[in-house]
């Protein structure tokens, strides 16, 4: 059985494993950023229910979706947990949601500006060891594009994904009404959009574009 064990533990592909294992990590952190920086959001504009619901949190288990992380990784987009946010506490509800959902894209791509910058200063003055070449490649070509990715994705104006409620703060109350009212079918929209392939060439050149931008101001 012991021989057996070996022979098996010597088959794993272990750079697979931690590759994969480093991508989860990546995952995690972006979702967890993303989502709390919802919640700092509204408490900021005076709405305290994702901090009385303990959704102003680093860890990851408080704002994981498991079937949403799954589709992540199988069919390339997913979901969190989404903040609750009580619009009634703004002073402007329209103003105040799309503030709070612009929250989460923009910390995505301030968290690739942060990673790209530990990348430079590991690149400039850390000594050379393989863990450190890993955690190295990790900020640079894991954590950076995937957050990127993840800030762009979600300002597609597709309910339920940020971007509909900033394009939300644009219409008339009628329209903003029929547009939330519909939020429901938005992730079959996404997943059909997902399946026939349509706008994965555009959004994929974007993201290329933006990162390989923050990668040349830092690499240059």
């Amino acid at each position: 059985m012991l021989h057996y064990l070996q022979n098996l533990f010597q088959a794993l592909d272990v750079s697979s494993l931690t590759d994969a294992v480093l991508r989860v990590a990546a995952v995690f952190l972006c979702l967890t950023v993303h989502e709390t920086c919802h919640g700092l959001a509204a408490l900021a504009l005076g709405d305290p229910t994702a901090k009385s619901m303990h959704r102003l949190s680093l860890n990851p288990l408080h704002h994981i979706d498991w079937l949403g992380l799954a589709l992540m990784f199988t069919v390339g987009f997913g979901w969190a947990k989404p903040v609750p946010v009580n619009p009634n506490y703004f002073r402007k509800p329209k103003q105040g949601m799309a503030v709070t959902a612009l929250a989460g894209p923009v910390s995505n791509l301030l968290l690739a500006v942060l990673f790209l910058g530990i990348g430079k200063v590991i690149y400039l003055y850390a000594p050379y060891s393989e863990g450190m070449n890993v955690f190295f490649e990790w900020c640079l070509f894991t954590v950076a594009p995937m957050s990127v990715g993840m800030g762009l994705f979600n300002l597609i104006p597709i309910p339920p994904l940020d971007g509909s409620k900033v394009l939300a703060m644009f219409l008339p109350n009628s329209a903003y009404g029929q547009l939330m009212r519909y939020e429901r079918y938005g992730i079959l929209v996404l997943l059909a959009l997902s399946w026939l392939g349509l706008g994965g060439n555009f959004l994929g050149n974007a993201i290329y574009g933006v990162y390989e931008a923050l990668f040349h101001i830092f690499f240059a």
